[in-house]
């Protein structure tokens, strides 16, 4: 069920590398990764859902809202994380010369798909 929206998310995304639906305890719900991907979208997510727990927590005690989106770039890779509720996050990784701003949008539109059906 997740897998389809997760690729269908990642073969719009020009540079998209892997897509994962995580929980932020660190345990995929499901992922997608084209066949000769260099990532893994479960272990991208694993790895940074304990970083992501903590920018939420910095977030609330800021009283600055609900954290809804955090982008890491790295030499090598771009990774999008979008919240999905209190306990799934949407981890959207793509080459450093992916469109960025074409992957945050379509993590943006495809997160409410994945949230309906996690309810």
């Amino acid at each position: 069920m997740f897998k389809e929206t997760l690729r269908e998310m990642l073969e719009r995304c020009e540079g998209g590398l892997a897509s994962a639906l995580m929980g932020f305890d660190g345990i995929a719900v499901d992922s997608y990764a084209p066949p000769g991907s260099s990532r893994d979208g479960e272990t991208v997510g694993m790895e940074l859902s304990h970083v992501l727990g903590q920018i939420r927590q910095a977030v609330e005690s800021l009283e600055a809202g609900g954290l809804e989106e955090v982008t890491i770039r790295s030499s090598r890779l771009i990774v999008v994380l979008r919240a999905l509720s209190e306990e799934y996050f949407l981890a959207l990784a793509m080459r450093p010369d992916g469109n960025l701003g074409k992957g945050r949008y379509l993590a943006r539109i495809t997160a409410p798909k994945l949230k309906k059906n996690l309810e």
